[in-house]
């Protein structure tokens, strides 16, 4: 029976670990390179991995 060396990685559902993404504004600015602005995923802040969840005491699942 093969055993895992590691537990699973915690990828982003939201965003399938692709966190950040760069999107071009249109158009160049004076010195030629593309404007753009980096988007980060919301639900995981921009990390990638998903946030630990919690289990309230009591609480039904």
């Amino acid at each position: 029976m093969a055993h895992r060396t590691r537990p699973p990685s915690r990828i982003c559902a939201s965003c399938c670990g692709f966190a950040s993404a760069a999107i071009t504004l249109g158009g160049r600015d004076r010195h030629g390179p593309l404007r753009t602005i980096t988007a980060h995923c919301p639900s995981c802040d921009g990390t990638g991995i998903a946030r630990p969840t919690r289990v309230r005491e009591g609480a039904r699942v």
